[in-house]
């Protein structure tokens, strides 16, 4: 969009000075002539751009010029830049960059206090190409179509159209509007092959904020009671965000949590701590967890 490349080429002056038409035209993707149609334009909006001739000729904004920050004060454009540093950490995608130097432009002290580093959640390259592709069909509000294997490993293709890509609960999923079911589903990334973009439109309007928003509404949370061993207090804490209830003379402690139902990664750090952690409730996950440990134990006593 033409608003979208004239702010780019304030910033860009504002960040590299002189620049000639050339260079701002292959920055751009346009011709020569569309760029000097553009300053143009932004010379007539009172942007002081003036222009040198010559070999090292070209455009650059004066000194004295700043851009408006009534938008925002030094601590909003702190806070976006460190939630964009942790997106860019997570989603390789040039455009998240592009905003932070745009915002970086606009904070006078450019340091955070906080940065959230998600590259656990970037490792992955298949799982960055999917979001690539996914984002791509949200804002050309085309169908998605792909391989989908589910717990039970039973695979089925899958037809949905996308709202977008959350990361939770250590995973990236896909929420995608189900018509044959109408009504919403959650899909992890890592379990999809073969997804492809259909030139099928979109049947509605969707909104991943309500979507998310319903959901954590009505999420199912299960409160797990037990008891852990002083050597493992630390751990519990960092993996699973403990609540202590009570703590003994010994050092071990009795503590809960709260899970979501449709998630497992819980459970498995439980198993981790072997017999340094005692579940006291409810019964259906001691059950669980005395089955696990039977099917594990079958293994070794073949």
């Amino acid at each position: 969009m033409k608003i979208d490349r004239l702010m780019g080429i304030i910033l860009h002056l504002l960040k590299n000075g002189k620049t000639s038409a050339a260079q701002l035209a292959n920055k751009f993707e346009v011709n020569t002539r569309t760029i000097m149609r553009d300053i143009d334009t932004l010379c007539q909006a009172g942007i002081p751009i003036t222009s040198a001739y010559g070999v090292h000729g070209g455009y650059e904004i004066l000194d004295t010029y700043v851009l408006d920050k009534h938008l925002g004060n030094e601590r909003d454009y702190k806070n976006i830049i460190s939630a964009l540093r942790s997106m860019a950490s997570a989603y390789e995608n040039k455009t998240i960059q592009e905003t932070i130097d745009k915002i970086t432009l606009l904070a006078e002290n450019k340091e955070t206090a906080i940065e959230i580093d998600l590259g656990a959640a970037h490792e992955n390259v298949d799982t960055n190409t999917l979001i690539s592709t996914l984002e791509k069909a949200v804002n050309a509000q085309r169908t998605v179509q792909f391989l989908y294997t589910n717990n039970a490993n039973a695979s089925h293709t899958v037809s949905v159209e996308p709202v977008g890509v959350v990361y939770k609960w250590y995973n990236w999923y896909l929420i995608g509007y189900s018509t044959k079911h109408e009504d919403y589903r959650m899909y992890k990334l890592v379990r999809m092959e073969a997804l492809s973009v259909t030139e099928q439109s979109i049947t509605r309007k969707h909104s991943l904020s309500k979507v998310m928003e319903e959901w954590s509404d009505t999420q199912q949370i299960t409160e797990i009671r037990a008891i852990g061993s002083a050597q493992i207090k630390i751990k519990c804490r960092e993996y699973l965000n403990i609540e202590i209830t009570r703590e003994f003379e010994n050092g071990d402690f009795e503590f809960c949590i709260h899970v979501p139902q449709n998630e497992t990664f819980w459970f498995g750090v439980l198993l981790s701590f072997g017999n340094k952690v005692k579940v006291l409730e409810p019964q259906g996950i001691i059950d669980k967890i005395s089955q696990t440990c039977e099917e594990v134990l079958s293994i070794y006593r073949r």
